[in-house]
């Protein structure tokens, strides 16, 4: 079996940094959270990482954030444009909008031709979900029928904010470790009883969550070209709507194209969904230096 690549999603960093103006340094060494995710992925034997960006952005990409990489592992890139669609279709005048995460993966088809984690460039996930993903990825049967998808699964309470609601992806998860589905729940929160909660409905800390953290084989590739097809179906003249990566995997698991196996993980999740989460994160790295799980600096 190859050694298994890393996707990382960043086509939207441009947008979100202001023209990368750098992923915020949250590590003592002035690490970023894309930092200790590709460090992560070389321990849990993943040869090589793909950085879906896009074609505007690469040169600063490349020279900026790219070139941090190169001699610790192999680094390629693919590209996500708005009108590399399923034959037939074509963006609507004056779209700018992505078409969204399961379009970003399926741009990398001809980039990535082994098993592969697909993550966002601006989270950190933790040693433990690459360790159980590495594991995963190596061993799958990539000619599986149903394809044999898995994803890291994280508990509900190590997900939230303090300053703010968030949304979660709330798994169904069957006796037998496969995913059964994934409920989109916004404001979620806290509340000041310590019960976590979106309006009237209640959830217990240690319900498995979706922070996309995906396994897969390249047999994704063939079954997102047809959710797409069915989403630009429906959607083709629209500016604004996007087709992710939970909604596709729940029609393959509803169709039997594709089973997925969460993998719960015993790692924390960092965000800066707030100004104010960014103490939070940089406090929380600094414990783990501490606790010899990093080096002080991985420069």
């Amino acid at each position: 079996m190859p050694a298994p690549t890393l996707l990382v999603l960043a086509a939207g960093m441009g947008t979100r940094y202001g023209g990368l103006k750098q992923l915020d340094p949250v590590g003592p060494g002035g690490e970023t959270l894309l930092d200790y995710s590709v460090h992560d992925a070389i321990r849990a034997g993943f040869d090589r990482v793909v950085f879906l960006i896009r074609r505007d952005i690469e040169d600063d990409f490349r020279a900026k954030i790219g070139i941090r990489y190169e001699g610790k592992i192999s680094v390629a890139y693919a590209f996500q444009q708005l009108d590399e669609l399923p034959s037939g279709f074509t963006p609507p005048p004056g779209r700018t909008k992505p078409w969204g995460t399961a379009h970003a993966v399926w741009c990398a088809r001809q980039t990535v031709t082994a098993p592969f984690a697909a993550i966002n460039a601006d989270d950190f996930y933790g040693a433990d979900s690459f360790r159980q993903l590495g594991q995963f990825l190596s061993a799958v049967d990539p000619a599986a029928r149903p394809a044999d998808f898995a994803m890291a699964g994280y508990r509900l309470d190590k997900t939230l904010s303090d300053h703010g609601t968030v949304a979660r992806g709330i798994c169904e998860v069957g006796t037998d470790g496969l995913l059964r589905g994934v409920e989109e729940v916004t404001d979620l929160a806290r509340r000041a009883d310590g019960v976590i909660a979106a309006g009237h409905h209640t959830f217990v800390p240690e319900v498995s969550v979706s922070m996309n953290f995906w396994g897969f084989t390249p047999q994704i590739f063939p079954l997102l070209a047809k959710t797409l097809e069915t989403f630009l179906g429906r959607e083709a003249g629209s500016e604004k709507s996007e087709c992710y990566i939970p909604s596709a995997v729940a029609e393959m698991i509803a169709d039997g194209t594709a089973t997925v196996r969460v993998l719960p993980t015993t790692a924390d999740w960092f965000g800066v969904t707030y100004r104010e989460d960014r103490p939070r994160v940089v406090e929380s790295i600094a414990r783990l230096v501490a606790a010899g799980i990093y080096p002080p600096s991985l420069h």
